[in-house]
């Protein structure tokens, strides 16, 4: 048994990660997030258990070391907010979760397509008002449209699935080709031919130093006026200012978002009462063309269920002196072995 700190929990979570600990670790579970402000709260805490907004720079990990942390155990397949070099030197462990649910993200990324496409919101807070007319409300089909999809892992590879069941044609980029998505019809072609010819753009890569602005100002410009572009897999892939620059010129039809490249310290807490000072962020909801949600499309009941018994089973390898698949930076030498 050992002693565990859970950051940026939120309460439909909390009873799902305490199940999956109970009669096996002590874990306390906080609704904020982990920085430089609050590292000093992991004090005597061996394992952290971290979420994909907490801050773990050198700083903080430096921090967490020298309270007693001996792993980090993050509840997410993405880990950017983790500087593992630093991890390594210090000799603090690091584990992710990296895979869970490839449904829940891809069926996500349709929700968003098709609410976009179809002005849902709009129609929706109109006839809440008792407003039924159809005016600016014309969508189009997507049977037999092309749609794009970067990345054709586990996730894109769901997304693509769905798109064959559409009716629709498939484009996909990656750096190596998946043979089942071959089986459903995509053709693989270069970014730029990918940007030009979908109607629809899914994006499902992972934030690293080559995918950073993946979508930039020449990406947009390639695209086609009426295109839909949609982001499911991190915020970092978008040149945000660069798109709302191709907004304001009246290009895209539509845009769908669950991952915004400054979220950390706004997505998941409650701004309502706030001043935004996010000037990007602020401009982007005035878009009556833009969904914004806040990084929610992994939170099925499923995914989380996964994404926390793969946690409990990083921590208990932990323990055992395992190192599996999940583990990014193995404990150091003081660590347990």
């Amino acid at each position: 048994m050992v002693e565990v700190v859970a950051y940026g929990v939120v309460p439909d979570e909390r009873p799902l990660l305490e199940a999956a600990l109970a009669d096996r670790h002590r874990v306390r579970c906080l609704d904020f997030f982990l920085d430089g402000d609050t590292a000093s709260t992991a004090a005597g805490y061996e394992v952290v258990c971290s979420s994909v907004n907490d801050v773990l720079d050198a700083t903080v990990l430096g921090a967490l070391r020298e309270g007693g942390t001996r792993m980090v155990v993050q509840r997410s397949t993405g880990y950017n907010n983790i500087d593992v070099d630093a991890a390594r030197r210090i000799g603090i462990g690091v584990a992710r979760v990296s895979s869970y649910s490839p449904y829940s993200v891809a069926e996500f990324a349709w929700a968003l397509a098709l609410a976009v496409d179809r002005r849902l919101v709009r129609a929706t807070g109109r006839t809440r008002e008792f407003d039924f007319r159809l005016t600016g409300l014309m969508g189009r089909d997507l049977h037999g449209r092309t749609v794009g999809v970067l990345g054709t892992g586990k996730i894109g590879t769901a997304f693509a699935r769905i798109a064959h069941g559409f009716g629709m044609r498939s484009l996909g980029w990656d750096v190596t080709e998946n043979p089942e998505c071959r089986e459903l019809g995509m053709e693989y072609v270069e970014r730029d031919h990918l940007f030009a010819e979908s109607d629809l753009v899914s994006l499902h890569v992972p934030l690293v130093p080559q995918t950073h602005h993946l979508v930039d100002a020449a990406a947009l410009a390639l695209m086609k006026r009426d295109a839909i572009l949609v982001n499911t897999s991190r915020g970092g892939l978008i040149d945000a200012r660069a798109l709302v620059e191709t907004l304001r010129d009246g290009r895209l039809d539509g845009v769908g978002l669950d991952v915004y490249e400054e979220e950390a310290g706004v997505f998941f807490l409650d701004k309502s009462l706030e001043v935004m000072t996010d000037d990007v962020l602020a401009r982007l909801m005035t878009f009556r063309n833009v969904l914004i949600t806040s990084h929610q499309a992994y939170f099925t009941r499923d995914a989380v269920g996964q994404i926390v018994d793969t946690t409990a089973r990083n921590i208990d390898d932990y323990l055992a002196g395992r190192t599996g698949d999940d583990v990014l930076v193995p404990p150091g030498p003081s660590g347990r072995r």
